[in-house]
């Protein structure tokens, strides 16, 4: 048996991502009282995405595919990948307790650290949490989640 490569898991991919977001599409009015309503072009566009991913499928099951052992880097690459995925999640779980600043300099800070030693992964982390905080709050007007120190 032929085992499964990077063609046949994008292809469920995006037919999972386009059954979703057609699922929800249908509960959108198709239609307005001036023409066409909401939930008539992401219908559409899914619906097309969801034929066009079932064709892709079919085709990466029958013709040979990349393995997936190809396209995974290995060794210190394979570690940036985890911490260039995992620091948006970081980041995502801690802004509501730590606040934008705080929240923001942890995730640069592991970012960071994969290319600098840590004194300057500290300190670009901190002066770039500082300023995107200033620019979003202030210049932009933007309410960032704060925490009860108020940054």
């Amino acid at each position: 048996m032929k085992s499964l490569g990077l063609g046949f898991f994008l292809a469920v991919f995006i037919l999972v991502c386009s059954g979703i977001m057609f699922w929800q599409a249908i509960s959108m009015g198709y239609y307005s009282e001036y023409g066409p309503g909401p939930g008539f072009l992401p219908l559409w566009v899914n619906g097309l995405l969801i034929i066009l991913a079932v064709m892709y499928l079919i085709i990466s099951l029958i013709k040979s595919d990349i393995p997936l052992s190809k396209v995974f880097p290995k060794g210190e690459g394979f570690i940036n990948v985890l911490v260039s995925m995992g620091a948006p999640i970081l980041f995502l779980i801690s802004i509501p307790y730590t606040g934008f600043v705080v929240a923001s300099m942890i995730t640069l800070f592991f970012l960071f650290l994969r290319g600098f030693k840590w004194y300057w992964s500290l300190g670009y982390s901190v002066g770039l949490s500082i300023i995107l905080f200033m620019i979003f709050s202030t210049l932009l007007r933007v309410p960032v989640p704060v925490n009860v120190l108020g940054w």
